[in-house]
């Protein structure tokens, strides 16, 4: 399916869409933490706005502030240490931390050894263009004939073979080659990953160049499930107990604060 699939909005309607993953007439009932004394969170520090490191040292970021608004809601200690990417796993499955909260998408082999929350968030592929370039409603006549940019070798690029056959494909090897051709003109468009699109659009490399065209597209063969938080097999009552948080401060509201505060251009 090639249209962008609908997902549920906060208002107001003037406010960058913040997503809905969780059904507000579902009513979950608290689970018993009495057997969870704090909350080990493991991340990495090398993935702003998502997880990074401050000049102090100090943890920032969208993982972050959410781990930390989980632990509130839950009335729980928790500490949020910065490990190496690639040693985040075994981290996790040594018991060296409870709960990993660092863009880990899911995977098959993931999913044989580990358990995952619902997702906290997802990651849509987005279409961009320059700013002189009239917003529209993305679909494969409305772009047929344009140049779109992607990334080599990619899920985005396999999307659009399969979906809009009529556009000229352009192949990058990597986002920042992505980037710059839209920058400066080389492409009508360019498809790719929206998180990594929103963080260059308001960053100063895009110099306001550019935004977003069209709606997100969702379809987890190829664009995922989203993004939850990984927990051990065994760490069911952990599980439920962060899947019950993630509710309650969506529903505060207080996950539409954080998530306009490292994502002021949606990537929704």
């Amino acid at each position: 399916m090639f249209s962008a699939l609908a997902i549920l909005l906060t208002a107001p309607a003037l406010a960058d869409p913040v997503p809905s993953l969780w059904d507000p007439a579902l009513h979950l009932d608290k689970p018993d933490i009495s057997g969870l004394k704090a909350i080990r969170f493991l991340t990495a520090d090398d993935y702003p706005p998502l997880d990074f490191a401050l000049a102090d040292g100090a943890l920032a970021g969208f993982n972050v502030e959410i781990a930390r608004a989980l632990c509130e809601e839950l009335r729980l200690p928790c500490t949020i240490q910065a490990r190496r990417w690639d040693t985040l796993v075994e981290a996790l499955e040594t018991a060296k931390g409870d709960a990993m909260i660092a863009s880990m998408r899911t995977s098959p082999d993931l999913r044989s050894r580990l358990d995952f929350t619902a997702p906290y968030y997802l990651t849509p592929a987005r279409f961009a263009a320059r700013k002189d370039v009239k917003d529209l409603e993305i679909d494969p006549l409305s772009i047929a004939g344009k140049t779109v940019g992607v990334v080599k070798g990619g899920a985005h690029e396999a999307y659009l073979a399969t979906f809009f056959p009529k556009v000229k494909a352009k192949s990058y090897d990597d986002f920042a080659a992505l980037h710059k051709a839209l920058k400066q003109g080389d492409v009508d468009f360019v498809f790719a990953d929206g998180v990594t699109l929103a963080v260059w659009l308001g960053g100063e490399d895009a110099g306001d160049c550019c935004a977003f065209r069209g709606g997100p597209f969702l379809e987890s063969k190829f664009f995922g499930d989203g993004v939850s938080i990984v927990v051990r097999k065994d760490d069911s009552a952990l599980r439920h107990a962060l899947d019950w948080a993630l509710a309650r401060i969506w529903a505060k509201g207080q996950y539409a604060e954080i998530f306009r505060k490292y994502f002021p251009i949606s990537f929704y």
